[in-house]
């Protein structure tokens, strides 16, 4: 039997939206600024199709970068939604 009230804490979303697209836009392009400055090494491995949009990162670093995006995004999606911003 599943229990459910480990998701009782996390607030309803409505779906998709341009907000939850902007948000999540804007987290990603941060982790890409992050992973770019920190990074020993980003452009190790397979180049990009179009490297100069993206500092001349790699395929990993790119994958690395927009996985933590991602995570940082539902982070703040999930707490602008408790506070009924989106």
């Amino acid at each position: 039997m599943i229990h459910l009230t480990v998701f009782a804490a996390v607030p309803f979303s409505n779906g998709w939206s341009p907000a939850i697209a902007i948000v999540m836009i804007i987290c990603n392009v941060i982790a890409i600024a992050i992973g770019k400055s920190t990074m020993p090494n980003p452009s190790v491995g397979q180049a990009l199709p179009m490297p100069e949009m993206f500092g001349g990162m790699g395929w990993p670093a790119l994958l690395a970068t927009t996985s933590l995006g991602h995570i940082i995004g539902i982070a703040t999606l999930v707490l602008l939604s408790s506070y009924g911003i989106v």
